[in-house]
């Protein structure tokens, strides 16, 4: 009988690119297993894309007051038929989930009466993917390929890249003013730069993307304009990434563009830095005043250009 696995994973984008490689050990573990991913809208079509699931559920967060949608959820948890779960997102929502899949599934996570408890006091001050592997080998779980992302692509024609360029993510979350390297330094990268530099980000970013195209005019802005498939896409093209500490930075980094990662005081990247075939981390207090000529001698370190 085909064994039923369950992984959660819920939010956020950099938590989720740092679970690609957990999701390719659970696969490499239970190689003829049915693995249903339980996850929420965004990150769904980058899952279904993914090698690692059989089945993607996107209905993984519903509020807790929508008790039509919460029941809906515990009826399709409960009725599964689980024989194992592992619980990446290992959040208090989460681990209320073990409850709604019943006493069947073996359980790996944070919650009370797991069978796989991970229990270790200080796992929160590991960074996520050694903490998440941890947690798996707790589970039987003791090989960890490098996750395989020639599943990355999407289409680019649209967007008349030039032969050779650089990506810059000079955005990150609003609620974190300390994480942005000033805009003004992103452009003097950039008009320094040997190749064009492609702008990523969202709809908020644009006024970022247009002071960098004022100091440096051959800049592309796509901000706005990309999935994350087409992200990682750009990143498997392009020559080089610099970028703050948000998820498509850590989605460039995972897919194998050599990466300049930026760091300040509002994040540890001993806990979160991103990891990748290719990555530099640059840390400095406060980040703002992170010399350009710092992150140009960093890009020289990945062979990118200087």
């Amino acid at each position: 009988m085909t064994q039923r696995i369950l992984v959660i994973k819920l939010s956020a984008l950099g938590d989720f690119i740092q679970a690609f490689g957990p999701f390719a050990a659970i696969r490499a573990h239970h190689p003829g297993a049915e693995i249903i991913l339980l996850t929420t809208p965004p990150f769904a079509p980058l899952a279904r894309r993914s090698p690692w699931f059989d089945q993607v559920w996107e209905d993984g967060r519903p509020s807790w007051g929508d008790l039509p949608a919460v029941l809906r959820l515990a009826r399709k948890l409960r009725r599964s038929g689980f024989d194992r779960v592992y619980d990446l997102q290992t959040s208090g929502r989460s681990s209320r989930y073990r409850w709604l899949t019943g006493s069947r599934p073996e359980w790996s996570g944070i919650a009370r009466g797991a069978s796989h408890r991970h229990d270790n006091p200080a796992r929160d001050h590991l960074h996520t993917v050694d903490r998440q592997r941890e947690q798996l080998r707790l589970a039987g779980i003791t090989r960890f390929p490098p996750p395989e992302m020639s599943w990355l692509e999407d289409d680019l024609s649209g967007f008349g890249l030039p032969e050779r360029f650089g990506l810059l993510i000079p955005g990150a979350s609003p609620a974190h003013p300390g994480k942005r390297w000033p805009v003004e330094r992103f452009a003097a990268l950039a008009a320094g730069l040997d190749c064009p530099a492609v702008v990523l980000g969202g709809k908020a970013e644009q006024p970022l993307a247009g002071a960098i195209q004022q100091r440096a005019p051959g800049t592309l802005d796509l901000t706005g304009r990309t999935s994350l498939l087409q992200i990682g896409a750009l990143a498997r093209h392009a020559a080089f990434a610099v970028g703050n500490d948000t998820g498509p930075t850590h989605l460039l980094a995972i897919a194998g563009c050599p990466t300049v990662a930026l760091f300040g005081d509002d994040s540890n990247p001993d806990l979160c830095a991103p990891r990748g075939p290719t990555v530099a981390v640059l840390r400095h207090s406060p980040l703002a005043d992170l010399p350009v000529e710092a992150v140009r001698t960093a890009l020289t370190g990945l062979r990118g250009p200087g």
